[in-house]
């Protein structure tokens, strides 16, 4: 190879390095902005090797200009014109691709989270269908040790049946002092429990946000049997109403999913 070709090489390189170095620190700055879930875990270290690699190519390319003195050699006037022409399309062809990564960025992330969404309904329907006697127990709310010990085996066993469900809570609408309040219940209450004479509601508080108390408020009022699904920054929620008779509960299936983050 001659070094007239090794130059040009070198400056296909060079240029090559820059824009890949440019559109990926686009995407991966779109990803964090906006909590888009398109890659999953080690996107941080991929985002750093990457950039070494790419890095790499570009001080070799430099390296190799250097070595060889690189000069521009004026052209024609006519040449000139031709390549301003073409300067513009490539130019503009180039500013069209920013776009179109932010485009299957988010396209992704939708296609990600409906995916989750239908997966999520899919395992809780399944968990108490395949549950039955033991869905029927725990809908028969009532504050108690007994009911609380009983719903935290159940829970276990429903956050053990499925890996789409690492974490499972039961809410129910009671009330304190006259005031109505959600509480919540997990698979780690037996554990709570050996440490207290008593069961005392205030332990057992569920906090909400104002979204989820109007929700809930639905749901316990009867106007209401839809689900409600969430997703942010990697962590999908689930509450899925269940109904027997008269009495009604709320499953809260959630799951966190680790995305690669800048700093995790």
């Amino acid at each position: 190879m001659t070094p007239k070709q090794l130059v040009k090489l070198s400056n296909a390189i060079g240029i090559t390095a820059i824009l890949l170095l440019v559109y990926w620190v686009f995407t991966f700055i779109i990803i964090q902005v906006f909590g888009l879930k398109v890659f999953r875990e080690n996107m941080t270290e991929t985002f750093y090797l990457s950039v070494l690699g790419i890095l790499a190519l570009m001080v070799g390319s430099l390296i190799i200009n250097v070595m060889f003195n690189l000069t521009r050699i004026a052209e024609t006037k006519n040449n000139d014109d031709t390549n301003t022409k073409s300067n513009k399309k490539t130019y503009l062809i180039l500013f069209i691709i920013f776009p179109i990564i932010g485009m299957i960025l988010f396209g992704g992330d939708y296609l990600t989270s409906n995916k989750k969404e239908k997966m999520l309904i899919k395992s809780a329907k399944s968990i108490l269908e395949k549950n039955e006697k033991n869905s029927s127990k725990i809908v028969n709310y009532e504050f108690s040790e007994e009911y609380i010990n009983e719903t935290s085996t159940i829970l276990e066993i429903y956050s053990e049946t499925d890996k789409n469900f690492p974490s499972v809570n039961l809410l129910v609408k009671d009330s304190i002092n006259g005031s109505p309040v959600y509480l919540g219940f997990n698979q780690s209450n037996y554990e709570k429990l050996n440490d207290t004479i008593e069961p005392n509601k205030k332990e057992y508080l569920y906090k909400t946000t104002q979204e989820e108390r109007e929700y809930l408020d639905k749901v316990f009022s009867g106007k209401s049997e839809e689900l409600r699904y969430s997703n942010h920054d990697g962590d999908y929620e689930l509450f899925y109403p269940y109904k027997k008779g008269k009495k009604i509960i709320v499953l809260y299936f959630s799951e966190h999913v680790r995305y690669g983050k800048l700093g995790s």
